[in-house]
């Protein structure tokens, strides 16, 4: 086993005390990274929900509404984001 002449007290203290600010900063560096790439990206498997003028347009193509309810509608919706 190998002894390091002249490390009393103070220096294993200060050694433990490094090693443990080096791990916390490689943990925190890992931390942010993980999140900044988790927020630059959306995930390819979270479904994105249809807008409203999307649905209307798909129960217009299914045949649940006539162009007129249809047009009325969109009319409505479109005002509505004016609006707001």
């Amino acid at each position: 086993m190998m002894y390091w002449n002249g490390m009393n007290g103070w220096g294993y203290a200060l050694m433990m005390v490094g090693n443990v600010l080096f791990w916390a900063a490689v943990v925190v560096g890992i931390v942010l990274l993980v999140r900044y790439v988790g927020r630059s990206s959306p995930s390819p498997m979270e479904p994105r929900l249809p807008s409203a003028e999307e649905l209307l347009a798909q129960r217009y193509a299914r045949g649940e509404i006539d162009s007129e309810e249809y047009r009325a509608r969109l009319d409505m919706l479109r005002g509505s984001r004016a609006d707001a």
